[in-house]
């Protein structure tokens, strides 16, 4: 009995080592909650902070993370661009896919889609079709990683606003609702809008969204 007993222990504990050891692998995620509160997100700094302690609930905490989102030029501050703020790559999920080697096939032929967008606890997050659907994603970026001009607010004021604003926003499933690049786009599909002004949690929820990030391990 207490063989039979030492037994099951042994193998419960093989069982859980390759998943620790799988979440410690982890460099890329696209989050399962949303802080709270629209398009403000505390800045570059609060995103990070949300990426940072939804991978260390997860066990990747080991590593620096970091939020996908530009911000525009203002107050004398210049842009920055998602592509410069998340490392050199190569990024996986959680079961161990390689999203993509390098900053230039994150920007090109990824291996990103619904089935390996996964949450940091290792879930498919819905999408088009499912209820609800919450397959925008925040970034505020071109298509190319690139923050855009000034002149028209893509970042919901560079993640400070929950009322008025806008933010870009990508589709983590790569649907749409038409056939082309914008609706495939994981990174830049449509601005955010609503009768709230376009930057609060309930605008973000009315075409598809949650205020979710992607989260990518900058080391």
């Amino acid at each position: 009995m207490l063989f039979g007993l030492a037994a099951a222990v042994s193998l419960a504990a093989l069982a859980v080592q390759p998943a620790q050891a799988q979440a410690a692998d982890t460099s890329f995620f696209l989050t399962s909650m949303g802080i709270g509160n629209g398009g403000n997100l505390g800045g570059l700094a609060g995103a990070d902070n949300h990426c940072q302690t939804l991978a260390q609930a997860a066990g990747a905490g080991a590593k620096t993370w970091r939020a996908y989102l530009s911000t525009q030029a203002a107050d004398g501050q210049p842009a920055v661009n998602a592509r410069d703020r998340i490392g050199k790559g190569p990024w996986q999920n959680s079961r161990g896919v390689v999203i993509a080697k390098d900053v230039a096939e994150l920007h090109g032929a990824n291996n990103l889609t619904k089935q390996t967008a996964l949450s940091e606890k290792g879930e498919v997050v819905n999408g088009r079709g499912d209820t609800p659907n919450r397959h925008d994603v925040l970034t505020g970026s071109q298509p190319d990683g690139t923050a855009f001009a000034a002149a028209d607010d893509r970042t919901c004021k560079n993640w400070t606003s929950s009322t008025q604003g806008s933010a870009m926003m990508g589709h983590s499933d790569r649907i749409g609702l038409r056939d082309d690049d914008a609706s495939k786009s994981w990174n830049s599909s449509h601005p955010s809008r609503g009768p709230d002004g376009g930057c609060s949690q309930a605008d973000l929820r009315s075409t598809g969204g949650d205020g979710l990030l992607y989260c990518f391990a900058a080391n």
